[in-house]
């Protein structure tokens, strides 16, 4: 099961996810929260502390900014959920790192994903909905924002858009 969880920033879609995860936990599966955030500034660290205090601290916590698929394969089993918050994160790292490796690491996801046992929760910013932006590399991140998002929808059995706190389904 795939569940995709999008929305502005603050609009609640985290907080969706967490339930979520929550939600499964009291079946008996154990989460593995994979936080993308990459601790470059002192306020994003901040808001990376914010975030692990908001959450049970027996969760497993693992910090991966780039290469999502080994986690999708160490965990490929139908006892774990895995909680990726967020996506766009993980691409702003991916298209800001020098090696080229972009493409390699979103189809190696791409793939673990499909084939995946675990349950899914994907979380990502729905960035599409402004201007488009004047900077070479901001309209590519959202250009390739939109087609990632369009990707996982299509495998997602779940597709939820968070507004002001409130979830709406797209896909069910």
């Amino acid at each position: 099961m795939i569940y995709f969880i999008l929305g502005g920033a603050r609009s609640g879609k985290s907080r969706q996810a967490e339930q979520l995860a929550k939600d499964y936990e009291q079946q008996g599966k154990r989460i593995i929260y994979v936080a993308t955030a990459g601790r470059f500034d002192d306020e994003m660290v901040k808001r990376i502390e914010h975030h692990q205090q908001s959450r049970p601290t027996h969760w497993q916590t693992i910090e991966e900014q780039y290469d999502l698929a080994k986690i999708f394969t160490q965990y490929n089993d139908e006892q774990s959920v895995i909680l990726v918050d967020c996506l766009t994160l993980w691409l702003s790292n991916l298209l800001c790192q020098e090696d080229g490796q972009f493409q390699t690491y979103k189809n190696e996801f791409l793939n673990e994903l499909q084939t995946s046992n675990a349950t899914v929760i994907l979380v990502s910013n729905e960035t599409g909905l402004g201007v488009v932006p004047m900077g070479e590399l901001t309209r590519r991140f959202v250009d390739e924002s939109g087609f990632l998002h369009q990707t996982i929808a299509q495998m997602a059995q779940r597709v939820v858009f968070c507004v002001a706190g409130l979830p709406m389904m797209l896909k069910e």
